[in-house]
């Protein structure tokens, strides 16, 4: 096994509340920089930039997974995780039909979909930063079926996180594992045991990148991995 530092939680400038300065190639640098392993590009309800950082880091020391950060109707934001970009633009498509509006970059930011050169290619005009019609349990469901990994995102903070929204974790509710912004919060809060906590940076800015990160003992940098360390099997485990 081999000892990976990952911040799966970083938004490129796709999603509106980005800083534009969060292009492909800058995630890329910013992520070696801070001697980052694995990362992932979660952009609220898209993976248009996946592939192009994907790209922007061959032939680099450093592993993209392909990821969302999906906005339930009850307004609970979930990370997703998988190991090709097809399944992350496959739950992409069941997302689009599931989201309404139009984005106002007056009011919520440019939504800008960049190439692995750092080169503009075009404008998503969907309320990215808007709820879906999706139920959290569809999603969750969706991501699995999918061959996904689902994380509750920021569980710790008082928006947009699954305690804030519902107060609880739902039974039949099969996340993953529960991201937490302060390790020494997790005590406090209402969750099961059962749940692994993992603690990313959801960086909006690049100084912000890997400002929090989980390690894993993994063999490959891979969501198939990653989902035994998290079950704590097969010699796979999180923590140093």
């Amino acid at each position: 096994m081999k000892l990976f530092k990952a911040d799966l939680h970083i938004h490129s400038c796709l999603s509106p509340c980005a800083d534009l300065d969060m292009t492909p190639r800058g995630i890329i640098e910013m992520s070696l920089q801070k001697g980052l392993d694995i990362i992932a590009v979660s952009d609220h309800n898209s993976a248009e930039n996946v592939g192009a950082v994907i790209r922007a880091a061959q032939n680099r020391n450093l592993t993209v997974l392909p990821g969302l950060e999906v906005s339930s109707r009850e307004e609970v934001h979930c990370l997703a995780f998988f190991n090709t970009l097809q399944q992350a633009l496959d739950l992409q498509d069941i997302i689009y039909k599931a989201l309404k509006g139009t984005n106002r970059p007056d009011i919520f930011g440019d939504q800008v979909i960049a190439n692995e050169c750092d080169e503009v290619e075009g404008f998503n005009d969907r309320r990215l930063i808007g709820a879906t019609e999706l139920t959290l349990k569809e999603i969750v469901n969706q991501v699995h079926r999918l061959g996904g990994l689902s994380i509750a995102s920021h569980i710790d903070r008082p928006s947009y996180s699954i305690i804030s929204q519902l107060g609880f974790i739902p039974d039949d509710l099969h996340l993953d594992a529960l991201e937490i912004t302060d390790c020494t919060k997790g005590r406090e809060l209402p969750i099961n045991e059962k749940f692994t906590l993992v603690s990313f940076s959801d960086a909006h800015t690049p100084d912000e990148i890997g400002r929090a990160a989980t390690f894993f003992w993994l063999q490959k940098p891979c969501v198939n991995d990653i989902r035994l360390a998290l079950k704590n099997e097969s010699g796979r485990r999180v923590g140093e």
